[in-house]
């Protein structure tokens, strides 16, 4: 065997101790079978000295190897690499695993069943995004919500929150929901009747894995949101895809596979359809109740941008009507204030919510008490209603200067419908222009862009892509317009 001293390398520039470089050292070319059990260690001080260290941390690394019984020592003796490991042959260290770090991949086989669409997110490399529609985190009312965890922070009651609570989600926020939900959108619930999720996309998973079983029917509008498809289709189900035009998703298509088969479950998204941008009209709400009553399916209305509507005051959701027990109302904060704030909440019959809180536990035991507790504050005190109203006069604002500069600069090249509300446009480009060509030379010019392909379900077309444009500011409108306009020039 090679003398210790020689195999151990020491790097004081690492964050990692060096006594632990030496532990985590030796303890791999043990498990290596370089060193075997019963081999004498040297003593602390010529180890020290070889590896010009100090003594101390040798004892130090010594210590922490006996601690974990790598080692046995005997006074008057010496170190011995501890006798009742298991036999090893020696292998070369390079390329099993690199020492103090973690294997580039599984011995053991799984299935990569589990695919996910692409999700803008701000790319530090480049000055502007057109994301997919998410709010301006610049004028997330922050400093409302620090001034509600330092108040939290001096009562002598704060302790409580910090340990374990209700799994259903904080009493106070829940209490404070319903209200609001009742106030701003006809919504009758009781803190009973809601769950506090973290965001939007943990109450469709939640309820996808209670209803759904495999082989379940599950009808959603095409194109639409690819998040809930994954959902869905990671539960088991089968996905049916209906069209959505100006009006909503389309009802006798919904219908006419109610008629061939049995289905489970229905995704929508009334209020600015994700990724269109359209409403679902009055009378198809009330014609969508009536068809889940007839056929017995469930509906999840996924209400994630209700609060943004500018060009009048929004429809009711099917929610407030729903006197069957059919809807399962899904939304959040993630839009109302950043995306990473994270509360959602899932408005559903209790029967349903029991079930989901207990399948939460499984997930995350419960949320943030401290956040929920200063939430409900923020709601209690009207400090939310505040902010929505200063939001909604700038995003209307953004939205018509972003509409207004799409069809002075590019208005022969592109077609469009200004959006009711939400935070973003659905564009199409005319004349053959290819959205991916488009995104690419875009890239180039430091502007992200949508490349078209993360829409329709089980389509090549690259023509259309959503623009989010309440994350910009007026002149990084202008500046992103003029690059998409420069971009599409070199694809024609």
């Amino acid at each position: 065997m090679k003398a210790i001293e020689g195999l151990l390398k020491i790097d004081k520039e690492l964050s990692v101790s060096v006594y632990l470089q030496v532990t985590n050292g030796i303890i791999a070319y043990i498990r290596q079978g370089t060193i075997k059990p019963g081999a004498v260690l040297p003593s602390s001080r010529m180890l020290a000295k070889a590896l010009n260290i100090h003594r101390k941390t040798v004892v130090a690394a010594y210590d922490e190897l006996n601690a974990q019984s790598w080692v046995d020592v005997y006074p008057r003796k010496g170190i011995f690499v501890a006798k009742n490991l298991p036999e090893v042959s020696p292998r070369s260290i390079a390329g099993i695993v690199p020492r103090n770090g973690i294997a580039t991949k599984t011995f053991y086989q799984f299935s990569d069943k589990i695919t996910t669409t692409h999700v803008f997110v701000r790319d530090a490399a480049r000055n502007l995004v057109f994301n997919d529609g998410f709010p301006d985190t610049r004028i997330a009312p922050v400093e409302l919500l620090v001034r509600e965890y330092r108040r939290f922070g001096g009562y002598h009651f704060t302790p409580k929150y910090l340990m374990y609570g209700p799994e259903q989600g904080s009493e106070s926020l829940r209490a404070e929901l319903a209200r609001f939900l009742y106030e701003t959108r006809g919504v009758e619930a009781s803190p009973q009747d809601i769950l506090v999720t973290k965001g939007v996309q943990m109450a469709i998973y939640l309820v996808a894995q209670v209803l759904l079983s495999k082989g379940d029917t599950v009808i959603a509008a095409d194109p639409g949101y690819p998040g809930a498809n994954e959902v869905f289709e990671q539960a088991g189900a089968q996905m049916a895809l209906v069209p959505a035009d100006e009006y909503g998703i389309d009802l006798n298509a919904v219908e006419t596979i109610c008629k061939k088969k049995k289905v489970k479950l229905l995704y929508v998204i009334p209020h600015h359809h994700r990724p269109t941008t359209v409403t679902l009209s009055s009378e198809r709400r009330m014609q969508l109740l009536e068809l889940a009553m007839k056929y017995k399916f469930a509906i999840i209305e996924d209400d994630y941008d209700y609060d943004f509507h500018y060009s009048s005051s929004p429809i009711l959701p099917l929610a407030s009507a729903d006197y069957y027990g059919s809807v399962i109302y899904v939304g959040s904060f993630c839009k109302t204030i950043a995306p990473g704030i994270r509360i959602g909440f899932a408005v559903a019959p209790q029967n349903l919510i029991i079930q989901l809180t207990r399948l939460r536990r499984t997930v995350d035991r419960q949320g943030e008490q401290l956040l929920e507790e200063a939430m409900a504050n923020l709601l209690k005190n009207g400090d939310i209603g505040r902010h929505l109203k200063k939001a909604n006069k700038i995003y209307h604002e953004r939205r018509d200067v972003f509409c207004q500069l799409l069809t002075s600069r590019l208005g022969e090249h592109v077609s469009f419908k200004i959006p009711d509300g939400g935070f973003a446009v659905w564009m199409k480009y005319l004349h053959g222009i290819n959205a991916a060509e488009v995104a690419r030379k875009a890239a180039k010019m430091q502007l992200t862009v949508s490349n078209g392909s993360d829409y329709f379900y089980n389509s090549d077309n690259q023509s259309f892509v959503r623009l989010g444009f309440a994350s910009l500011n007026m002149k990084e409108l202008e500046q992103a317009v003029d690059i998409l306009k420069k971009a599409v020039a070199e694809v024609r």
